[in-house]
């Protein structure tokens, strides 16, 4: 059973939990980051100054970003995964959705290695948001190139 299958299954479970569009997309993006079993306190560093470049967090200071940070943290820890993979894409707008993909795809590329649990993600993550294959294909495509030096 993959990951995303196991999401569909909890849906309607008394874990549900409620996250606004910036926290759905930072969920999503900490899910990522931490797809080797690990998120390192750099890791998080490094994705607030990525996250600061976009409309929708620029009005975030530094502290409400590490309080939302340690409420997602805290979700995957106590809810696990599933729980706030589901939240995340139930709360996030639809013309976010390439928008996460692409940021997705650029946070496993940016060590210049994709583990196959990273490749797997990618892929849930690109099915469970109906990503078209052409439109995943050039968001690869683009940051490949973006990550290549």
């Amino acid at each position: 059973m993959g990951l995303f299958d196991r999401v569909r299954l909890s849906k309607g479970s008394k874990n549900e939990v409620a996250l606004g569009p910036a926290e759905a997309f930072a969920g999503i993006a900490l899910i990522v980051i931490g797809s080797d079993g690990h998120i390192a306190d750099s890791e998080v560093e490094l994705l607030i100054p990525l996250l600061r470049r976009m409309h929708l967090f620029r009005s975030y200071p530094s502290e409400v970003l590490q309080r939302m940070f340690d409420k997602l943290v805290g979700i995957l820890r106590r809810q696990g995964i599933d729980v706030l993979m589901q939240a995340a894409i139930q709360a996030l707008p639809h013309d976010l959705y390439d928008t996460v993909f692409a940021v997705a795809t650029d946070l496993i590329l940016a060590d210049g290695e994709v583990t196959e649990e990273e490749e797997n993600l990618l892929s849930s993550l690109c099915e469970a948001l109906e990503i078209s294959d052409e439109i995943a294909q050039e968001i690869i495509r683009v940051m490949l190139i973006k990550n290549k030096g």
